[in-house]
């Protein structure tokens, strides 16, 4: 009796522990089963973040004044590469359209800075080597970059409007920019002289042409500008800030520091020459007496 007992013990243990083990392995498994299931949705759902939409495309423009809105919008959005091709059709539709020249020139300048930037095969960093002239000596300059030709078509259809119409002072301001930007600084300071006659109350215009005659260390007349500008727009703190550099500026053409001169030459003093001969005095002319008369003669 005593080991059928023993036996139901035994037996009744072994099912127990049996019992726990399978339940045990049951919640692991559904444990493990649970952490695939996030692991899965986790990695779905940074796949789904990670999935840039679809970029729409730029329709074919038939107007070329809508081409240069978009194109605008597309510069301000910083969407420069979208930009160019929205200007580049504008300029197709309509050449003289001068502004989508100028938007399409600032385009590039952008793409053309970041490539720059962003070179890693140039070593050295070289200076922009400034537009070489071919042939006579007044030739136009040379154009190489995409940004350079597109500000150079700019000027082309400015002074067309220009050429129309000479009071239009804001032709006159942006043939100064367009100028400003080909580094041909006299002849943005000329464009830009000429708005500001036409349209003196403008402190954009007073800017730009203070901002041009500082370039050209004309501080005089930058002050002049500049106060000008200040006076129309008090709140401009751009003005403010240029019209402190070019009183800078006036104030070393004024007052800066004169030129150190080469030292003078020491000359060495002329030695005498040993045993000088004394100079002949010269002799007095003898007076020749005139011949006295005989008398008897």
């Amino acid at each position: 009796m005593k080991k059928v007992f023993i036996f139901l013990f035994l037996t009744t243990l072994v099912f127990f522990q049996t019992n726990c083990t399978t339940n045990t392995t049951a919640e692991n498994s559904n444990q493990a089963n649970a952490n695939l299931e996030l692991t899965a949705t986790a990695e779905t759902n940074q796949a789904n973040t990670n999935v840039k939409p679809a970029e729409t495309p730029l329709p074919t423009f038939t107007n070329a004044d809508e081409a240069l809105a978009e194109g605008k919008k597309l510069l301000d959005a910083l969407e420069t590469e979208k930009a160019v091709e929205a200007l580049f059709q504008a300029v197709k539709l309509n050449p003289d359209l001068a502004e989508a020249h100028f938007n399409l020139g600032i385009a590039y300048s952008l793409i053309e800075k970041e490539e720059e930037e962003t070179a890693i095969t140039q070593i050295e960093t070289t200076p922009t080597p400034k537009p070489t002239r071919k042939g006579r000596k007044n030739a136009p300059p040379v154009r190489t970059k995409n940004s350079e030709k597109a500000f150079d078509n700019a000027v082309k259809a400015y002074k067309k409007i220009i050429a129309k119409n000479k009071l239009d002072d804001a032709a006159h301001f942006n043939l100064g920019r367009a100028y400003n930007k080909l580094n041909e600084d006299q002849d943005a300071m000329k464009a830009l002289r000429e708005a500001v006659k036409l349209k003196p109350d403008d402190a954009e215009y007073q800017i730009e042409y203070g901002v041009i005659l500082m370039k050209l260390a004309q501080y005089q007349e930058a002050v002049a500008a500049l106060k000008k500008a200040v006076s129309l727009d008090d709140s401009n703190l751009q003005a403010q800030e240029l019209l402190e550099k070019a009183e800078a500026g006036r104030k070393r053409i004024d007052f800066g520091i004169k030129p150190k001169l080469p030292p003078p030459v020491q000359q060495e003093p002329v030695k005498p020459r040993e045993n000088p001969k004394p100079r002949e005095t010269p002799k007095p002319k003898e007076e020749s007496t005139p011949e006295k008369k005989n008398a008897n003669q």
